[in-house]
This record gives C-alpha cells, sequence and structure tokens, in this order.
C-alpha cells in the first residue's frame, strides 16, 4: 500500500489506509467523502501499474453530473497527482435497457476507472471494483444492490458512501446493520473539523437555518419517515439539475404558487413550467420580512417573465388583501385559496400524488428544500379529522405550500389569454397616472378574453 500523493485530513487518512473488501462511510456534507475515495481507487491502479499488472472500478453516481464531477474533479487530478499518465474517454454505454452517458480513464498496464448513473441496468453491466457515491440517494437503490452484489462477487471490493437520506433504502440498512462484514466509519461536521477540516460550524449551522436540515446533513441524524407526508426517497427521486433553473424556461405555461409570510414565516413564490404532463420548478423566490410592496413587485416579476396561466395565492389571514390587489391586476388567472382543513388535504393529496406519479421535477441537493418538504405531518385532530402541521411552531412548511398551491394552480381551469410582456414594475406603481393605470388594467382585462 502506497502513501497518498495528496494530504489528507485525520478522518480521510483513516478512510484511505482502511483496505477492507467491504467499507461503508456515512460522511457530513462537504467533507470529501467522494475526494477522499476516487483517492483510493486511483492509488490502487497506481500499485497495480508498480506490480505491472491491471484492474477495474466502476464510479456508479445518483446522475450523470455527478459521475462526471468525480471522474474531473477526482480521478483526473489524482491521477495527475501520482504522474500517472491516462486516457480520457466519454461514450455512449449500451445496457439492456438503454444507453447511458460513460466517462473512462485507461490508465498504465490496462486499468480502466468508468463512471456511470446508477441504476440496476448499470450496475450488473461490469464485473469490477465498484465505489457507490452517494448511494443513499440512489434511485431504487435495492433494485441496485441486488443486480449489484453478484458482480462483486468474485473477490471485487466495495466502497459506499452517503450523507444519511431517512429511515429507508439500502444505505440505511447497511450502515445499521450489526455484522461484521462491513468496516463502518462515522464522520459527522464535530469529527471532521476536530481532525483539521477547516470550517465554522456556527456559521455553517446559521447559514443552513433549519434543524432537520442540519441534523441530517451535518450531524448524521437519519430522520424518522414514519409520520412524514412525503418521505425522503420520494423527494429525491424527483429531483432534477434541470429543474429550478429560470434560464431553462422554454415558454410554455407555467402555473404559479405564492404562500404568503411576513415576519416569522417566509414568502415563497413557486414557478411550475407544464413541459408535456410533468411540471417542472422553473423559479422559486424567498422572502423574509419583505415589505408588501417588495412581494408585489416579486410577484409582478414572475407574471412578466412567464407565460402564466394561472396563480393560485395563499388568501388566509394578510393574504385578503394580496388577492385582492392581484386579481385587479391580472384578472381571473388569480384564485385566492384559503388554508382551511379541506383545502390543505386536498392540496396535500394531490401534490403527494404528483411526488409518487413523478409528474413534477425540483431543484436537485437543496437541503433546505428537502428538509421543508419533509416536514410536514399529517396528524389527528382531536375530533379525528386530519391536519397538517409541521414540526416547529416557527416554521410552516411555507415552501411546500407553494409548492401545492402551484400544483393545485396546474389542476384548475386554465384562462386562455394572449400573452405579451407586462411593463416593468416601475411604470406600473411609480410613474402613471391614475389614468393611465385603470386604462392599462382594461386593455389587460380585454387581453385576457383573447387566447395563446
Amino acid at each position: 500500500m502506497s502513501a497518498p500523493a495528496v494530504p489528507l485530513f485525520g478522518y480521510q487518512r483513516k478512510w484511505f489506509l482502511d483496505r477492507s473488501r467491504f467499507k461503508i462511510g456515512k460522511f457530513a456534507r462537504q467533507t470529501g467523502k467522494t475526494f477522499t475515495t476516487t483517492l483510493e481507487v486511483v492509488d490502487d491502479c497506481f500499485e497495480h501499474a508498480v506490480e505491472g499488472r491491471r484492474t477495474r472500478w466502476v464510479i456508479l453516481s445518483r446522475g450523470e453530473r455527478q459521475a462526471r464531477e468525480a471522474m474531473n474533479e477526482g480521478i483526473k487530478l489524482h491521477a495527475q497527482a501520482y504522474k500517472l499518465g491516462f486516457e480520457m474517454n466519454e461514450f455512449d454505454w449500451m445496457g439492456d435497457a438503454g444507453s447511458y452517458r460513460a466517462l473512462e480513464v485507461e490508465l498504465p498496464y490496462g486499468s480502466k476507472i468508468t463512471a456511470l448513473p446508477a441504476n440496476p441496468d448499470t450496475a450488473r453491466g461490469f464485473s469490477s471494483n465498484v465505489f457507490l457515491d452517494e448511494f443513499a440517494f440512489h434511485k431504487d437503490s435495492g433494485a441496485i444492490w441486488k443486480a449489484l452484489f453478484p458482480v462483486i462477487s468474485a473477490g471485487w471490493k466495495l466502497r459506499v458512501t452517503s450523507t444519511p437520506n431517512g429511515k429507508s433504502g439500502k444505505f440505511y440498512e447497511l450502515d445499521t446493520g450489526k455484522d461484521a462484514a462491513w468496516s463502518r466509519h462515522v464522520v459527522d461536521i464535530y469529527q471532521a473539523v476536530a481532525d483539521g477540516l477547516p470550517r465554522n460550524i456556527d456559521e455553517l449551522r446559521a447559514g443552513i437555518a433549519d434543524d432537520d436540515a442540519w441534523a441530517q446533513e451535518y450531524e448524521l441524524h437519519y430522520l424518522d419517515e414514519a409520520s412524514a407526508w412525503l418521505s425522503y426517497d420520494l423527494i429525491t427521486s424527483v429531483e432534477d439539475p434541470g429543474a429550478g433553473v429560470p434560464a431553462g424556461y422554454q415558454g410554455n405555461p407555467c402555473f404559479v404558487g405564492r404562500d404568503i409570510g411576513r415576519r416569522n414565516d417566509l414568502h415563497v413564490i413557486w414557478v411550475w413550467e407544464q413541459i408535456g404532463d410533468v411540471l417542472w420548478e422553473r423559479e422559486r423566490i424567498e422572502q423574509k420580512r419583505a415589505t408588501f410592496a417588495q412581494m408585489d413587485e416579486a410577484f409582478d416579476d414572475v407574471m412578466t417573465r412567464y407565460r402564466v396561466a394561472r396563480a393560485c395565492v395563499d388568501q388566509t389571514g394578510m393574504g385578503e388583501k394580496v388577492v385582492e390587489d392581484a386579481q385587479r391586476r391580472y384578472g381571473s388567472r388569480v384564485e385566492g385559496v384559503l388554508f382551511t382543513s379541506p383545502n390543505k388535504l386536498i392540496m396535500a393529496t394531490r401534490g403527494k400524488e404528483r411526488f409518487e406519479d413523478r409528474t413534477v421535477r425540483i431543484s436537485e441537493g437543496d437541503p433546505a428544500l428537502r428538509s421543508d418538504l419533509h416536514k410536514l405531518r399529517k396528524v389527528a385532530s382531536a375530533t379525528g379529522a386530519p391536519r397538517f402541521v409541521a414540526e416547529r411552531d416557527d416554521d410552516h412548511a411555507d415552501r411546500t405550500w407553494a409548492a401545492f398551491l402551484g400544483i393545485h394552480a396546474a389542476d384548475g381551469e386554465r384562462t386562455e389569454y394572449s400573452y405579451q410582456p407586462a411593463r416593468p414594475v416601475r411604470d406600473r406603481f411609480s410613474e402613471t397616472s391614475d389614468d393611465e393605470e385603470r386604462a392599462f388594467r382594461m386593455a389587460s382585462m380585454r387581453r385576457s378574453r383573447g387566447t395563446y
């Protein structure tokens, strides 16, 4: 075993030097788990090259983007540090269920390292050592495991790393197992910092501003899934790197959900773009302690930039005037929704159905959003009627309700209208006379009776 060609912190060195055949690591976010494991992969190839032999590794990542990062920011850098010449190739790998984009590095004496998106098809496609990167977030982790294990049965090594993702999935089962077959490593943020990782723990905790997200992402707690309306597996199954990117807007009809909050809660505007039968998160605007004017300006900006067919706005409490003002500007495209128990049940049920049917796509790798979606609980009231609550009194799952309001908007009747960009917000609110404003509204109402 060679010494690493890259300086490591104590917990990384311990993981690197452990050459057990089966090894699993539960690491806090951004502590270098992928970086260190790809270093071990390259070091193994280096040892084989020194002995004039070859070996084979496959990296199965959550998606193509993560596979590319593991290759470009791990394997290639480490190969250069070891002064190993290599050839980099990119190609379409053909499996039984289709083709997948693969990246492959070929090293001296024929050793190869291939990075692919993880699924049961790619898991059974190679006989090699395997690195499962962020395994708790792999879709169909159980099916991947069943396809994978026969592949490594002939003496190959297996490396599994991840941050927790709820009390479900194969990673949770492996990590909490009591068998002696696995070498288990646990590195929370406190251990990582104690071993030299340069991070300010108080600053990180204040920045994430969410106790659930902090507990899972940095303290490595498995949060209970039993009463969660949306499980972590369900949430991560609809994440996509193309979601939440305003520049990706394709000009299709959009549906907007707007949850009103000012002092303690967030004001959230969620924009869904409908592409085929799937709703894509296109943009999410979050404001805290904003003035009503600032909130209206953000909403007007969304209505200007997107082809909004319908917007559902929280009309409860302070939302009464917000809805009234929005309807005066945009007519029947805006619907107010009172957060009564029956209405919340309807929206939450439809929202969950969309997640289960995989007909929504949300931003990938957003801890605050994951925690917000996961914290919603369905409980029984004193009368036995169902009601929805968030885990803490100071956080009401505002992002979740904005998303559900937008899904509710997509399910309702659409207003046909002729789309054209609205005037800038400053013109509507500060540079027109009352007569001009009334004329503009009348013209808008006439256009709303047109068609796309």
